[in-house]
């Protein structure tokens, strides 16, 4: 599991690719691997994915097709810089929301807004997924953590804000238009609205019919 306050960003350095997986290996900055294991869990770019081996600052990590598939992994290149987030400690503090790193959707920017010290990103989404999008609500972006200023529910477009913080510790900074980010959604918000949606449907298959 992981928090949505990404620890740093680390840089593509080799792409194996075989017919069935991809071994990519990946270079962090100095003292990021500290005590990693090999089978540990290190979040990149939003996905939860396994050590499979590493050394000082180097680690590898082996995509199954359906981690292709499903993220921005499918145009990963050499010099890719990809957000990082170890894997949450019991007792550590929670500064972002409860993540997974399981990719739920890739969203496309739209638009980047550059204001004076902090920009506005616009994405869209696949507006089947924005039924689990709220103002106010979380999501994370390339495992980021951030709040959704603005859903529009039709078209799959979503604003956030991104504070300078965010812009110099992230690869959200470098996003431009028409450029593809990783999404998962809230897991509490998409159990409630299933929930509800469940529950209203059996409601309505044991309501009686309305007499004529």
């Amino acid at each position: 599991m992981f928090t949505g306050i990404v620890q740093g960003m680390a840089s593509v350095v080799s792409i194996n690719r075989t017919r069935d997986c991809m071994r990519l290996t990946v270079l962090f900055p100095e003292g990021a691997l500290e005590s990693v294991q090999q089978g540990a869990s290190i979040s990149l770019d939003g996905c939860c994915l396994t050590v499979t081996s590493f050394s000082e600052r180097e680690a590898s990590f082996d995509l199954v097709p359906e981690t292709i598939a499903r993220s921005t992994f499918s145009e990963i290149a050499v010099d890719s810089v990809l957000n990082f987030e170890r894997s949450l400690k019991f007792g550590d503090e929670v500064g972002g929301h409860i993540l997974s790193g399981h990719v739920d959707v890739i969203a496309e920017i739209r638009d980047v807004a550059v204001l004076e010290d902090s920009r506005v990103i616009t994405l869209r989404v696949n507006p089947q997924w924005t039924k689990y999008l709220f103002v106010k609500g979380y999501v994370a972006v390339n495992g980021a953590s951030l709040t959704l200023t603005h859903v529009d529910k039709a078209s799959g477009e979503c604003k956030i804000s991104l504070i300078p913080e965010t812009l110099a510790k992230t690869n959200l900074g470098q996003l431009s238009s028409g450029r593809l980010v990783n999404i998962e959604i809230d897991r509490s918000t998409q159990a409630i609205v299933d929930t509800v949606e469940r529950v209203m449907a059996e409601r309505e298959l044991q309501s009686p019919p309305l007499s004529k």
